[in-house]
């Protein structure tokens, strides 16, 4: 199910030049924010709460997920260059499989990472909170490069409807609609954070069984349409 050459090449893709500058833009800024406060504020459990729930986990976790996601396939169908890895003897399902493998690595090294590195720097993980919000932050980026994947394989827009699905959907509707929380992987990760973290510093609006059922659901779900997706790809190159 995985194939090393094809996830040299999307390794390649993802982390070119520009996409790289940008993957290191929101980490380096967590980071440098979380130094700073630790350095004018000391260390304080609410502070390091309130940071990496609304920008790490609100924020970063997503972004990345989009371009990590969304780079993996999104480019090669835009340019074309999609249909000379159909052209060869891989199945389809194992390279959506393997760009799926490339996208999470890339989110989790860029967002489950400094979060982990931020947490100890705000609070040397007081409460729990760093590992609460690393944990979330890792289980968030299977589902949402699993998502943005996705969204890579059924539109040349994937980036744009990533954005209004992680800034518009979750960022604003998922803080002014109480039902809009239920279809957000961020409160779905958030229930992994408030078993693990402090009592009272992490809350989810979903329970932990359903979220960790949502996340599972969504992963395999939207990983199996996107290989179909490329399946119906390959027969429009062939016509």
């Amino acid at each position: 199910m995985y194939n090393p050459t094809v996830a040299r090449l999307t390794y390649r893709a993802v982390l070119g030049r520009r996409r790289a500058a940008i993957l290191f833009v929101l980490p380096g800024l967590l980071l440098i924010i979380a130094i700073a406060i630790r350095f004018f504020n000391g260390a304080d459990d609410d502070t390091a709460n309130e940071l990496l729930s609304g920008f790490a986990l609100a924020t970063m976790v997503p972004l990345i997920g989009v371009i990590a996601g969304t780079g993996t396939i999104g480019p090669e169908i835009d340019d074309g260059s999609i249909v000379y890895l159909l052209a060869k003897p891989v199945k389809r399902p194992t390279i959506i499989f393997t760009k799926l493998i490339v996208a999470i690595a890339v989110t989790m090294a860029f967002s489950a990472v400094p979060t982990l590195i931020a947490g100890f720097i705000l609070n040397n993980n007081g409460q729990q909170i760093a590992i609460a919000y690393t944990v979330a932050a890792l289980f968030g980026s299977i589902a949402y490069s699993a998502l943005f994947l996705l969204i890579g394989t059924v539109s040349r827009n994937a980036v744009v409807i990533g954005l209004i699905y992680a800034l518009v959907w979750e960022g604003l509707f998922g803080r002014l609609v109480e039902g809009a929380r239920t279809l957000s992987v961020q409160q779905w990760s958030l229930a992994l954070a408030e078993r693990i973290a402090g009592d009272g510093f992490v809350g989810s609006a979903v329970g932990l069984p359903v979220a960790v059922v949502l996340l599972t659901v969504v992963t395999v779900a939207a990983t199996w349409y996107a290989g179909q997706r490329l399946k119906v790809l390959k027969l429009a190159g062939e016509e």
